[in-house]
């Protein structure tokens, strides 16, 4: 019952998270429609945070006595405009309607909703970086013996301390530079430097290999990179009265293989141990360089409603001390100078996108690597768990994605109307009402179909499969 529990806090959490964030970003952007409508004279009727009913409403005390409504359902909100194509507008008003006034003052009411949202991003990013971003250095824990990397010259105990001749502080930031890479020329051009400080370069060459390795999760272990720091199997303290004290083991032995199956790492040894509860296992360990063999009679443990085994043994930290220095990073900058690494972080982030869907479009990068709200909402909650700079970048991401989202060409979208707002100043006549309605059934269609794309995505990745 206790784990039902927990699941179920866990599911409303990320919900909430989903929900808070969604609902900031949503309200972003079409603050930014709303903003500029009235700047350049358009008549607005009502600015709703949220759908449905209005839980509390008010009117501006100007002469256009603006709606303003906090409505029940709080995913985002809405910007009602006047518009003769949506009821009857009287004589003296219609200059002011969305649909009579000029095409360039459409266009730009219609981009500054995703303009918004890339502010927006700018500013997470700026508040970032002037509050301080505490990250960790990507560093090369292990490499696949006949991999990519291995052929490469990449080796384990290397940090990547730029890729494609940027610096790459974080392992965040390689990540998004090696896909940068990726999708330039497919050769991944790495700046390393190992634990003596001495610093080479290292080229990954994938051109054949693109579609493969942008597949979600598919990078690092398609490179054949393993990320760390991962702490070894070594035991630094054995529990006294414990299976594993029973068994034999001692502190300094280091776990080499269990059941037969080799153990290189402690998150691997404990998984095995955890998933084997009640059960008596084979451990080979190295004991000064000589290999002794026991078997341990795993204890079944029930914690919050989850039965795992333990054995006693406790994990020997001094590999992650003696790393710390070396990899632990804190990136700050000042007020004025985060301005400028919060725009340039937004166009990279901006400019990945694009380039993502356009190799998409063209088959070139895994289309799996659409996601939809199930997958944002898991993230949403694991961000806002990370805690408030990590929550930031997720909130920057996603409405990156947003105002991407809201400039393609999909005629019930941002991009769609200013495309027909563009044909329209083209033609010197507004488009008929028979060609705009069917524009607006292809884009409800457009909509429904790639809505229905990432839904499958997201449950596919959520069940493995």
């Amino acid at each position: 019952m206790t784990i039902i529990l927990t699941h179920m806090l866990d599911i409303l959490f990320n919900a909430l998270a989903f929900v808070f964030a969604i609902s900031l970003l949503v309200a972003v952007h079409e603050y930014g429609h709303f903003w500029v409508a009235r700047r350049l004279g358009f008549k607005v009727l009502r600015f709703s945070i949220g759908f449905g009913r209005p839980l509390l409403r008010w009117r501006s005390k100007d002469a256009d006595q603006v709606e303003y409504w906090i409505s029940a359902i709080p995913l985002g909100g809405y910007v009602k405009m006047l518009d003769e194509r949506e009821g009857d507008v009287s004589e003296e008003e219609a200059p002011r309607a969305f649909n009579r006034r000029p095409v360039l003052a459409r266009i730009a009411v219609l981009l500054a909703g995703p303009g918004a949202n890339f502010l927006f991003a700018i500013f997470a990013f700026w508040l970032m970086y002037v509050t301080g971003v505490a990250g960790i250095r990507p560093y090369v824990d292990a490499v696949e013996p006949g991999s990519v990397a291995a052929q490469a010259g990449l080796r384990a105990d290397d940090v990547i301390e730029s890729v494609g001749g940027e610096p790459t502080p974080t392992l965040d930031q390689a990540l998004v530079a090696i896909f940068d890479e990726l999708l330039g020329d497919g050769r991944i051009d790495l700046g390393v430097v190992a634990a003596d400080d001495s610093r080479r370069e290292v080229v990954l060459d994938v051109r054949d290999r693109i579609t493969e390795l942008t597949e979600p999760d598919a990078l690092f272990s398609g490179l054949g990179i393993i990320l760390g720091p991962r702490p070894p199997a070594v035991i630094s303290a054995v529990v006294a009265g414990q299976p594993a004290d029973a068994a034999g083991f001692m502190a300094g032995d280091r776990i080499v293989a269990i059941d037969g199956a080799p153990i290189s790492y402690w998150d691997e040894l404990t998984q095995k141990i955890r998933e084997r509860p009640g059960a008596t296992v084979a451990v080979a360990v190295d004991r000064n360089g000589q290999r002794v063999d026991l078997n341990v009679a795993v204890q079944s443990v029930e914690e919050d409603g989850e039965t795992f085994g333990r054995i006693g043994i406790e994990r020997d930290n001094r590999y992650l001390e003696g790393l710390a220095a070396r990899l632990n990073t804190q990136t700050r900058y000042g007020v004025v100078e985060a301005i400028g690494v919060g725009v340039r972080e937004t166009w990279e982030m901006t400019s990945l996108t694009f380039r993502m869907i356009g190799r998409m479009l063209t088959g070139d990068v895994s289309l799996k690597n659409a996601s939809g709200p199930i997958m944002i909402a898991a993230y949403a909650g694991d961000y806002a768990q990370a805690g408030f700079n990590a929550f930031l970048n997720f909130l920057s991401m996603i409405s990156i994605s947003l105002g991407i989202m809201n400039l393609l060409p999909v005629p019930i979208l941002d991009g769609g109307q200013i495309v027909m707002s563009v044909i329209e100043g083209l033609k010197g006549s507004p488009l008929s009402v028979r060609a705009a309605v069917i524009g607006q059934q292809i884009g409800l269609a457009m909509l429904i179909a790639l809505m229905g794309f990432v839904f499958y995505n997201d449950i596919t990745r959520l069940l493995g499969i």
